[in-house]
């Protein structure tokens, strides 16, 4: 019991009195900014958590599972996750959480104050879902001292924690084998999302297994970056442009940045697939709806949220259970834009 932390040892670190701790934990605006941040910053350090985000560690627990993704409105974290990615993953996490008779707390974690207020939110629920690129990996270390996490979308090889991703490396693997043998492409490349995307470096990954199994050679990286937006996709597509030898095809990392780079082919007279053909990812709703229909790798956004929540639930109950990483298989759907009649799709395993 000695060696559990107190709140009492993070008073006497940072110089305060147990009830200042207390209203600092309960209240985002008590106190000033320097203690606030003195006090959450020691109670992370030390891995103490007040009682109500314990609750679950006794017989009372709050029937209250959060999920924390980044802020999508922040410059330097909206690009990281598409709005409508998001959206979908929530939608499955609420699905299941409510099934199970959970409320869902969920919150938008901003570059400045969000690991504040992802200590917040462990302190009112009974375990956590959280999104890759939402916190530093240290807070993300300190808040699963505290109470069960399950990773989502994260970086693969972190076996301490459970962990739900697709399988973005197979997907982007066989949407760019399509492009090199079926459709015998010669220049093909890849349009990354923000540097240090899980996501993103997983579908660069399986784009240069491909080229390696077709015997072609291998970028470094990715032609350009997109953000995982569509006005960074337009912006990628003029770049490309203007390099003045432009890629036969394109393997984008997601289908926001395609359409987008589809938008500049169109103004610049060019025909996709004839001149350019594009790829994306995702499958999101307007990939069909676009001209030509956008060929793309649908990953379960969905059922994302769905398996994070379950692993979350199976994580309350049993604390001591081996730790499990679930990767969801993708589909590949084939439309005009690649050069293919619509209405395709084979399932990767």
């Amino acid at each position: 019991m000695g060696d559990r932390p107190t709140i009492y040892a993070v008073a006497a670190r940072c110089g305060v009195s147990t009830t200042t701790v207390s209203r600092v934990m309960q209240d985002e605006t008590f106190g000033s900014e320097r203690t606030r941040q003195r006090v959450l910053a020691t109670a992370l350090e030390l891995g103490w958590v007040p009682n109500g985000a314990a609750r679950g560690l006794a017989s009372r627990r709050a029937g209250i599972v959060g999920l924390l993704f980044p802020d999508l409105g922040e410059p330097d974290v909206g690009q990281e996750e598409s709005p409508l990615y998001v959206d979908q993953v929530i939608r499955g996490a609420e699905r299941v959480a409510t099934h199970a008779g959970q409320a869902v707390l969920i919150a938008a974690l901003k570059a400045s104050g969000g690991k504040n207020l992802a200590y917040s939110v462990a302190s009112k629920v009974d375990g956590l879902v959280i999104m890759s690129r939402s916190l530093a990996d240290k807070d993300v270390a300190a808040i699963a001292r505290m109470v069960p996490v399950v990773l989502l979308a994260h970086r693969p090889g972190r076996r301490s924690l459970d962990h739900v991703a697709v399988d973005n490396r197979t997907g982007a693997r066989d949407i760019t084998t399509h492009l090199l043998a079926v459709h015998g492409y010669e220049s093909v490349v890849f349009v990354g999302g923000p540097e240090g995307s899980p996501d993103s470096s997983e579908r660069f990954a399986g784009f240069c297994e491909a080229l390696a199994q077709a015997g072609r050679t291998l970028p470094l990286h990715p032609a350009a970056e997109g953000g995982f937006t569509e006005l960074g996709g337009r912006t990628a597509m003029e770049r490309l442009l203007a390099g003045g030898r432009p890629p036969r095809a394109i393997v984008f990392g997601n289908d926001e940045m395609a359409i987008g780079a589809m938008s500049v082919l169109r103004s610049a007279g060019m025909n996709v697939p004839g001149d350019i053909a594009i790829t994306g990812f995702d499958n999101i709703s307007v990939s069909r709806h676009v001209t030509p229909p956008l060929t793309t790798v649908r990953q379960p956004m969905r059922e994302l949220g769905e398996a994070a929540i379950e692993l979350l639930l199976a994580r309350i109950r049993q604390p001591d259970a081996t730790r499990k990483t679930l990767y969801l298989s993708t589909e590949l759907i084939l439309r005009e834009s690649c050069g293919c009649a619509s209405g395709l799709s084979l399932i990767s395993e």
